[in-house]
């Protein structure tokens, strides 16, 4: 007896213009693993259609009315959300200023609308399984690039909450190491380095790797 093929991915997608809607909606729903849910056009009516769809990645755009992109992936993902839902940001401004704000706003990856198709679908499929679109390095000095204007955590400072080891996977983490990297440096095996990225991201509650950079930070463990 075969096994039942998984529940395609379900997606929203969010943009002003109605022809890229209808375009990256056609992409999408090409695909047998994944499922446009839903279609909206400006930021205000993401937030409501995302909290009465749950779907598992909201395709957001930057730039459009009632209600921006950044204050709706804000809204939708930052850390203080009860219920986050993972957003994939794809605009036409390729400005550094936007993918450090969306970033910060919660934004699991970032995207150019120029992109081929299978860039868009892999980034969808990235962001659902909880990776986050831009790469370590990348990330890394994106973050750094403007980590002067991260307001220092009230929390408390991760110490209190990880591990010695835990600790040192999380700096390696945001200095941009990849798991292989990682694994290399501290002579433990790929798997042990996935445990330690697990019990980090549950212990300080954060979603993927970007958060564990902006995390790191914000808490002054890298400069």
């Amino acid at each position: 007896m075969t096994a039942p093929d998984p529940a395609p991915i379900r997606v929203l997608v969010c943009d002003d213009q109605a022809l890229i809607r209808t375009g990256f909606t056609t992409i999408i729903n090409a695909q047998p693993d994944l499922e446009v849910v839903a279609e909206c056009g400006d930021g205000r009516a993401a937030v409501d259609l995302a909290r009465t769809l749950h779907p598992d990645v909201v395709v957001m755009d930057v730039r459009m009315p009632v209600l921006d992109g950044i204050a709706a992936t804000r809204l939708l993902a930052s850390a203080g959300v009860e219920h986050p839902v993972k957003v994939l940001v794809v605009t036409t401004f390729n400005l550094d200023e936007y993918v450090y704000e969306a970033l910060r706003a919660g934004a699991s990856g970032f995207l150019l609308k120029d992109a081929p198709p299978a860039q868009l679908l892999y980034g969808i499929r990235a962001v659902a399984t909880g990776a986050a679109l831009l790469g370590p390095e990348v990330t890394r000095q994106l973050v750094g690039r403007y980590a002067s204007r991260i307001r220092p955590a009230e929390q408390p400072r991760p110490e209190t909450a990880l591990t010695p080891r835990e600790l040192e996977v999380l700096r390696l983490i945001a200095d941009g190491r990849s798991n292989s990297e990682i694994a290399a440096t501290l002579v433990i095996s790929q798997e042990t380095v996935k445990t330690y990225v697990s019990r980090i991201l549950a212990k300080l509650n954060l979603r993927d790797r970007v958060q564990v950079v902006v995390y790191a930070y914000r808490h002054g463990l890298v400069t």
